[in-house]
Formats: C-alpha cells, structure tokens, sequence
C-alpha cells in the first residue's frame, strides 16, 4: 500500500533505523543547516528536530538523503522500475520523450491515476484566523541569503486554458507574515501559466501551496513532465492509487487532502519585488532578481503539523537523490526513443544541468553525434552544457572507466561539437547572458575508418574469460588475505 501521507513515510524510516530524533535545542537560522550540510555528506539518517528554538512544530529535513531512502519514497527495489512501467503500459513507440510520457494519458486505466477529489483532508483540521507564516520554523540555510526561505513546497496553480492542475517546486522567500516571493524560472510551468493570464488581460494567477506531503506527489512536483501531463497523476502513476486533493478555502484550486499545511493566496500579475540572494544548489548564492510577489489569503495544516523542507549548496546534498530519481526513471523512456543509448549519468557534483554522460552501442560513422543533438532537443535534457558520449564497454557511473576513454579516444581536434549559444539553466552563472550559453560536445567513442580514423583502433586490455573463472574459485580466500579490513 502506497503511503497515506509524510507521516507514514516518516514512520517508516523510523522502523528502518533511518530517522534520527534530535531533542537538542537547535535553531532554525542557520544552525538546522550546518547539521543537515553535515549528516548528508556522511550519508547520515533522515532528521526531525523536535525542539526547534522559538517553535513547537518540529523540523523535518534529509528525508530522501540517501539511494536507500529515495527507493523507500517510491517504494520501489530499482528506481527504473516505474520507467519501465510507463513504457510497458503506453504499448506504442513514440518519437519523443514528450509524447512518451503523454502516453501514459492514452492507456486504457488511466483513470485509476486521475486525482480522486475528497470533501474533507488532514490539511484543515486547523484553519488559522489569521494568516501568519511566522508560526512555522522556516529556515535561513546560509549565511548570504536575503532571509527565510520555504524550500520543498509543492507549488499549485490551474492552466487556464485546459483547467489542469499543475504542480511544481520553486524556492519562496518569506517577505512577512503573509507575503513570499515566487520563484518561478522561465522554463517552469508556474511560469507558463503566468504568461497566459497576463496574455489574456486577467490581472492576478491564484496559487495554492502544499507543505510535507507523501513522496511520490513531492517528488512528481520536481519530475521534468510534458505539459498537459499533471504531476498529481503521475504521482498516482508512481504509487498505484489516486492522489486525494481537496478544494481551497479561499481560492478555486485542490491540494493534497493529507498535506501538512497549506497556503493559499493569489500571486498578481504586475507586482514584483527584489527576490534573493539565495545559496542555491550550484554551490553559489543566485543574485537578487525580481520575482512575483505571493499573498497569502488562507493558511491551514494539520494538528501538530510538521514543517518538511531541505537545503541546497555545494553538492552533494539531498536534492542529489531527487535528480538521480529522475534519472533513472526517465531512462527507460529514453532507450525507447532511442534505442541505441545504453545508460546515462548525469553527475551529482555538475548539478545535473551541466553535464551528461551517455554510453551508446554506435552503429554508423557519426552516431555519437547524432546522440549528442538528441539530448539537446529532449525535453528539460535541452538545458544540458556539456554532453560526452562512450562505448557501451564504459561504465558512465565508474569516473574512472569515463575518464580513461575520454583521454584515450577523444581528439580534441576533431571529435568536438561547439554550439555558441543555446538554452541553459536559469542558474547556469558562467552564461554571459542569462538563460544563453554554449554547449559542448565530447565524441569518446572508438573512431572508425568512414569517420577518418585510417589506423585499426588498438584491443582493449583484458583477461580471457576462462581465466577469470578459475580465479573466482580462489578469489574469496585470497581477497581476505590481501586486501585490508
């Protein structure tokens, strides 16, 4: 059975030993921080700080920290498992990665994935008279940030020409009591919708906010989904049941009737203000922009709520484990379209945006190439600035293995591909101009004579197979004599 709400999964990792209960008195300024910065790069438990200094709703943060934990979100022993559910039951070939994923909207039991509407959730067993963010212990992670920041919401708002409820994660610094900022990039569907109320005439775009809800639904709000695919059904998709949604109280959207607390509020469509500087997941502090302002007209949550959020900075942190979720969920997809890939990497340490390692099984002079291009043109892949494709004999997550064919099968004077400028991630700080940058292309495949290549490519160093058989029989006695304990 999928988990009813964070409170399930939380009970969980406490029956797994992966929850640590910290009774210390810890402030939410900084302090929350430098712990968490600490446990995770330990690969350390999930954490609840159950005293947090000037608050009684305690602090929930690390949860998806390690592999172990993000395949207990999703409840699954291999994360591609729900890739390869998607593609099983699509039962046709696409030829994108977008109408790959739309087709989970055409199978016959889709509907078993529709969010199921309810008249009553947890979400509103307190609704506050009036709207105050200052009773919840958000955080200031870092030093350098403009002040607190909401982290792991899950941002709701309505397309307005098809209805669908979208669901996305942007940062929202506390401005007051019931004002945030809204930092939606322009590549979101946050800011999609936005652009076509402001097209339309209509002054404001009424937002909804869920805080601390089950794993799949948060993490199908960071899932890089098609549009017109809504992450709630895809989250129902992930946890073979209906997402619950409830409607607002002051505003025409449904939020997760399970949710820990909610905001409602409207964002208007002419009001901005100085958002940031904020330490962001690049390892650097993203500069202070204009962002929509968020009034909040509502705030309900759960008796004793817990308040879930996460920090980002110089990686590896847990934001990590949601990028590789997606990673290997979408491979499988992937593959599908193209056939020839074989696996791909997309380094924790480059945050994802900025580097993609992608082993293929190469058919024809210039296939790496044509893979290269591929990646640029699919999906949120486009915003990628460096791209390196290898043999399938390379292991993409071994950096040794990567490392080796790069230096030993890449001639810098032929086998680059430069575009000058292209889409990058709004956070990409080496861009000259915002949101346009370069991109590189590394060819570390073997290369062959109809590619130029008039030598014959030398073997590889390796051991017969009969050998390595023999040495197995031994291998574990002599390993305990050899290698150090």
């Amino acid at each position: 059975m999928p988990y009813e709400d964070l409170r399930e999964f939380v009970e969980k990792l406490e029956n797994e030993d992966e929850l640590a209960r910290i009774k210390h008195e810890v402030s939410p300024v900084l302090e929350v921080t430098e712990i968490a910065d600490r446990v995770v790069k330990l690969g350390g438990k999930a954490l609840l700080f159950e005293n947090p200094k000037g608050y009684d709703i305690p602090i929930l943060i690390n949860t998806f920290g390690t592999e172990k934990r993000m395949k207990m979100a999703l409840e699954v022993d291999r994360m591609e498992e729900i890739g390869e559910r998607l593609v099983e039951m699509t039962k046709f070939r696409p030829t994108s990665l977008l109408e790959g994923v739309k087709g989970l909207s055409m199978v016959k039991n889709a509907m078993v994935f529709i969010p199921k509407k309810v008249r009553k959730g947890a979400c509103k067993e307190v609704i506050m008279d009036e709207p105050d963010l200052e009773k919840f212990p958000i955080l200031k992670c870092w030093p350098g940030d403009a002040g607190k920041f909401i982290t792991l919401p899950v941002v709701i708002t309505k397309d307005p020409e098809t209805g669908e409820l979208n669901a996305g994660m942007y940062r929202m610094q506390v401005f007051d009591g019931k004002t945030t900022g809204m930092h939606w990039q322009i590549h979101k569907h946050g800011a999609l919708h936005y652009r076509k109320l402001k097209e339309a005439g209509i002054d404001k775009l009424e937002v909804a906010v869920a805080i601390g809800v089950d794993p799949a639904t948060l993490y199908a709000s960071t899932a890089p989904l098609p549009e017109g695919l809504s992450e709630f059904m895809f989250a129902g998709f992930i946890r073979k049941e209906r997402v619950k949604m409830v409607d607002c109280e002051t505003i025409d959207l449904q939020v997760p009737a399970n949710a820990e607390i909610v905001l409602e509020g409207y964002v208007k469509l002419d009001e901005f203000r100085m958002e940031g500087p904020f330490g962001d997941h690049t390892g650097y502090y993203t500069p202070a922009e204009p962002y929509p302002v968020f009034h909040i007209t509502a705030i309900t949550h759960r008796e004793n709520p817990i308040y879930h959020t996460t920090i980002v900075g110089k990686p590896p942190m847990e934001d990590a484990w949601l990028g590789k979720a997606t990673e290997r969920i979408f491979l499988p997809i992937l593959k599908m379209i193209h056939p020839e890939i074989v696996d791909i990497n997309l380094p924790i340490e480059a945050a994802f945006h900025n580097l993609a390692i992608v082993s293929i099984r190469k058919r024809y002079p210039g296939h790496a190439k044509k893979v290269m291009f591929s990646i640029w043109g699919t999906g949120m892949l486009s915003l990628t600035k460096v791209v390196v494709i290898v043999d399938d004999d390379v292991n993409v997550h071994n950096m040794q293995e990567v490392l080796w064919a790069v230096t030993s099968r890449f001639d810098p004077s032929r086998d680059v591909v430069i575009i000058s400028e292209a889409p990058t991630d709004s956070l990409d700080h080496s861009a000259y101009r915002q949101n346009l940058a370069g991109k590189l292309g590394i060819d570390a495949t073997k290369k062959w004579h109809e590619e130029g290549y008039e030598r014959e490519w030398p073997d590889a160093v390796e051991m017969s197979e009969d050998v390595k058989r023999k040495v197995d029989a031994i291998w574990g006695e002599i390993k305990r004599q050899v290698v150090p304990r």
